[in-house]
């Protein structure tokens, strides 16, 4: 941030009085400016045995499938924006909604919120920022075409309680290292499914 986003002044990058890091900081007003994490909220929606699963339309991971997802907007609680993510992405409402899982994605500033959901009657389809909705099994979902690292873990955990018949809250952390190492794991699989 160059200027103050309230009265144009230039901003200073400092550690201000009584904090530990640096802040964007008004040259005029001495208001301080935090950059906190972004919250990513979405929802595993399930419907006969089966998960609602997104092929992205839009960039980043166009082509890619994904839950349906995104990011929480002022004003919302996270299921709200869960639930709202889903009717965009999936036209699909959602139902017995319960936290599931909570993953911490530091090196890009993010955390990203998962509820397991029952789908509320039998309408989905593909949103604007999808290409297709489909509901899927387990044996049919493409997982190196999976776009994003979070994903991945999401059904990675809700597919091992499933089968144990039990389900609980999951934390995660994915950092640098786990992300980089599941995209290259990603690559890998693609490149051995298409040979």
């Amino acid at each position: 941030m160059t200027y103050c986003p309230n009265c144009g002044a230039p901003t200073e990058f400092k550690i201000p009085a009584g904090d530990d890091r640096k802040r964007n900081i008004c040259t005029a007003t001495g208001e301080i400016f935090y950059d906190n994490p972004r919250n990513v909220v979405g929802c595993i929606v399930e419907h006969e045995d089966k998960i609602l699963m997104c092929r992205r339309a839009i960039e980043p991971r166009l082509g890619f499938w994904t839950l349906p997802a995104g990011f929480l907007e002022l004003g919302e609680t996270i299921y709200q924006g869960a639930a709202r993510e889903t009717r965009e992405e999936a036209q699909a409402e959602v139902r017995d909604a319960e936290l599931f899982a909570m993953i911490d994605v530091t090196h890009i500033g993010q955390v990203h919120i998962f509820y397991r959901a029952k789908l509320a009657g039998s309408h989905y389809g593909a949103g604007q920022e999808s290409q297709i909705a489909l509901l899927q099994s387990e044996d049919e979902i493409e997982w190196s075409q999976l776009a994003f690292p979070t994903i991945h873990r999401a059904l990675s955990h809700y597919f091992a309680d499933r089968a144990r018949g039990r389900f609980e809250l999951h934390t995660d952390d994915l950092g640098a290292d786990d992300w980089r190492q599941m995209n290259l794991d990603r690559v890998a699989r693609t490149a051995d499914e298409q040979s």
